[in-house]
């Protein structure tokens, strides 16, 4: 299986600060794992701190997984 995160950097709080709002994604997201079974197909959007969607996570399959 694949976690894979993508987060889009021209968004507004991402440009003013990207290592502290990259950060304080990491941090929440990786928190908030836990509600999840982690398993190929589960996701979720991902926020800034002005709660604007700037992306997502998901689990993928691998090839012969």
């Amino acid at each position: 299986m694949k976690f894979l995160l993508e987060v889009t950097m021209d968004d507004a709080r991402l440009t003013e600060d990207p290592a502290g709002e990259l950060g304080r994604i990491l941090r929440y997201w990786g928190g908030n794992l836990h509600h999840y079974a982690l398993e190929p197909g589960d996701g979720s959007a991902v926020y800034d701190s002005d709660f604007q969607e700037v992306g997502r996570w998901r689990i993928e399959a691998t090839a012969g997984a």
